[in-house]
This record gives structure tokens, C-alpha cells and sequence, in this order.
């Protein structure tokens, strides 16, 4: 039995037509015949619920508009209302531009009002399927596969959102939780199984892992572009106060350098910086095994201060104390 607290995740609008939908049907030839249409059949079912919907439409080939559309639905009654609401929306529209019809459309479709979900998030799910049976009566109607005319690189089903859709986000807003994706994206906002292992049904990468990925691109890209403008004169390492220095120089070392150092037990810290025209002295402390490994005077020692020449100055020399 369901609750009345349950009810009041749903819309109105959903709650209307999961007890009335108003494109619920189906056409045949001969109802295609009579207006000079083509009639479309397509069928999607959605494995993780076993729901399934069967769409009709009766397309003008002259200008690949639909005419009419109906459909069936065997499942739930959100899957009911969601179809409803595609197939409604179908009408009058290219095929062409049907298919641009994405299950936020759907879902914002039937909302009461703008900034209040139609259906609880585990819910949404219903809708993508809305989407994706207009891709299978579009596909026939073209005569095409159907990954010919969808993003297969899609992370988000609910917001239908691809990978590149949450990269460029990231690096356009310069967001850094995943939370930030959402508001910006709708991307993690419904049924959440995009966001990070564990959800009801599993993806091959996830938001946590979009947004390690691209933090660390811009990070890198950050710090190449601070190298690079210290050599080119702008803000150079000779400008910089004592504190730039060592900044520039750490930042440097946590990316090329302490890594490397740490694999074998080690590690480094910056003591000083000296200017000894021309040069800039660092003078650095191995810690741990670096502190009694042999190579901390050669090709440890040549190794951190090829870096830093390269990424900071080439006038700087590493004396280790």
C-alpha cells in the first residue's frame, strides 16, 4: 500500500495521468493509410525494472512530421505518466526534433511548478526510458542504428549528460565537488547511480572519477602555465618576493619531484633561498631514505635541479645540507 507521504513526491500532473493518460493507444496501417502517413512501431524495455513501453507514431514523409502519437506502456504508473507525457510532446514535431526530446524535458514536462520535482529520484529512470524509445522510432523511421543517433558517451541517463557535458562544466565553472555538478548540470540529481559506486544500477565511470580526473588536468595545466610564465619574464622567480619563491619552487617539487622521492621511502623539504647573482641557491634536507641514500649528492641531486631549472629557473642551483 502506498503512503500519502509517498504520494506527495508526485506531481499532480503525474498523478493525473498514471490514472488518465490522454495518449494511451495505438494506430494500425489502416489508420496510417487514411491520412497518407507512415506508421512507426517501436518497442523499449528497461532491463533493471522490467518495465517496457511501445511507441506509435504516423509521420508525414513529406515533412518528416508527426502527425500523431500514441503509445502502450507495461509497467508502473510513473512509467505510465512519463510515456504520456512523450508521446504528447511528440506531436507536431520533425523527427528530427523529436529526438532532441531528453527525459529532464519529460520530467519538467510534468511538474507542478518549476522548482519542484514531478517524481522522487529513484523514479527518473522511468523518463529515460521515454527518451530512449524515441530514439528506437526515430532509428526505424530513418532507416539507421540507433547509436547513430545517440551520444553512447552519456554518463548521466537521468539528465542525459555526457562525459564531456561534466568535463566542460568543470573546467568552465571551475567546480570542485560533486554537488557543484549538480546545480550546474542536474547531472547526480535524480537517481544519484552516476555519482560514485554503489548505486542501483552500475556505469563504467562515474562523477567522483570525472572530477579526479579533470582537478588534476587543471592542476597540471595550472602549474605548467605558472612555469611557463616565470620563464617568460611575467612574474619572474628574480620579481618574486622570498615567500613566491619558495612557493613556485614547492609547488614544482609536489608535482615532479616529491612523488618520485616518496616511492622510495623518501622525501625533501626546502631549507633557504640565496641569491648568489646569477644564480639562486635552494638549499634543501632529504628526509628518510633519501637522507642516507647515496644519489641525494649525484643523480638525485641532478634529477631535482634539471626540474627546477626546466620548470622554474635556469639559473638555480640545489645544494643539499
Amino acid at each position: 500500500m502506498i503512503s500519502g507521504n509517498v504520494w506527495e513526491q508526485y506531481s499532480k500532473k503525474v498523478q493525473d495521468r498514471m490514472n488518465n493518460p490522454k495518449a494511451m493507444g495505438e494506430f494500425n496501417q489502416n489508420d496510417a493509410d487514411k491520412i497518407g502517413a507512415r506508421l512507426i512501431v517501436a518497442d523499449f524495455g528497461a532491463e533493471s525494472c522490467g518495465d517496457a513501453v511501445r511507441l506509435f507514431w504516423l509521420v508525414d514523409e513529406k515533412t518528416d512530421t508527426i502527425i500523431d502519437s500514441k503509445f502502450k506502456s507495461f509497467g508502473c504508473g510513473t512509467a505510465i505518466a512519463s510515456s504520456d507525457a512523450m508521446a504528447e510532446l511528440c506531436i507536431g514535431k520533425k523527427v528530427d526534433d523529436a529526438i532532441k526530446i531528453t527525459n529532464t524535458e519529460v520530467e519538467q514536462y510534468l511538474r507542478d511548478d518549476e522548482n519542484t520535482p514531478a517524481v522522487p529520484p529513484q523514479k527518473m529512470h522511468c523518463s529515460v526510458m521515454a527518451y530512449d524509445v524515441i530514439l528506437e522510432a526515430a532509428a526505424q523511421y530513418k532507416g539507421v542504428d540507433r547509436e547513430s543517433l545517440q551520444n553512447i558517451d552519456i554518463v548521466c541517463e537521468c539528465a542525459r549528460k555526457t562525459k564531456q557535458d561534466i568535463i566542460t562544466a568543470i573546467r568552465d565553472y571551475d567546480l570542485t565537488t560533486v554537488e557543484q555538478i549538480g546545480e550546474k548540470t542536474k547531472a547526480g540529481t535524480y537517481c544519484k547511480s552516476c555519482v560514485r559506486p554503489g548505486g542501483h544500477e552500475p556505469r563504467d565511470i562515474y562523477l567522483v572519477d570525472i572530477l579526479e580526473e579533470t582537478r588534476k588536468l587543471i592542476d597540471q595545466e595550472s602549474l605548467e602555465k605558472s612555469a611557463n610564465t616565470t620563464q617568460t619574464g611575467e612574474n619572474s622567480f628574480d620579481k618574486m618576493t622570498i615567500v613566491q619563491r619558495i612557493k613556485a619552487v614547492d609547488a614544482v617539487i609536489d608535482e615532479f619531484i616529491r612523488p618520485m622521492l616518496v616511492m622510495d621511502g623518501g622525501d625533501m623539504e626546502i631549507i633557504d633561498i640565496k641569491e648568489n647573482i646569477p644564480h639562486y641557491d635552494i638549499y634543501i634536507r632529504y628526509l628518510g631514505a633519501c637522507g642516507s641514500c647515496a644519489s641525494g649528492s649525484t643523480g638525485t641531486l641532478y634529477a631535482i635541479e634539471s626540474t627546477l631549472k626546466q620548470k622554474v629557473d635556469e639559473n638555480i642551483r640545489v645544494l643539499p645540507i
